[in-house]
């Protein structure tokens, strides 16, 4: 049995955290948010290179990726079809730095949003594990 607080299911169960992020609307400004942090952060410039100038194709896709991701509708297969994360990123040069540059856009991409500080925490820990995986993945290690 899950664990609850408020009588809410737990984040991961369901659709709860799909529902918890604001939906599709809240991920969308999640990833549009993110998106700005790496286009802007200086220690982000190495991973922003690694994407072409108009982010408003990435911006959907992490927008449809997190819907499924998150135990929402799949879109995101809908459109572009299935994607193993680390294997789509394979072709790319990710270290430890790249790594961590993401996250730290994403980080600071979830501290604007309106959610509950629980659920930020929880994503914040549940992305870490497909960054590594991606790192591990990477053509440079």
């Amino acid at each position: 049995m899950s664990s609850s607080i408020n009588n809410f299911p737990a984040y991961g169960q369901r659709d709860t955290s799909y529902q918890a992020a604001g939906k599709e609307q809240g991920l969308r400004k999640l990833s549009t948010d993110f998106y700005a942090f790496m286009d802007t952060l200086p220690e982000a410039s190495a991973i922003r290179k690694m994407h072409k100038e108009d982010l408003a194709l990435m911006t959907d896709k992490l927008t449809l990726f997190l819907t499924m991701w998150l135990g929402g509708p799949q879109k995101y297969l809908e459109k572009y079809g299935p994607v193993n994360m680390p294997q789509a990123h394979r072709h790319l040069i990710i270290n430890e730095a790249e790594r961590d540059a993401w996250l730290l856009c994403m980080d600071k991409a979830l501290n604007q949003q309106d959610y509950d500080e629980s659920f930020k925490d929880y994503l914040k820990k549940q992305f870490r594990f497909p960054a590594e995986m991606i790192r591990k993945t990477s053509r440079d290690n």
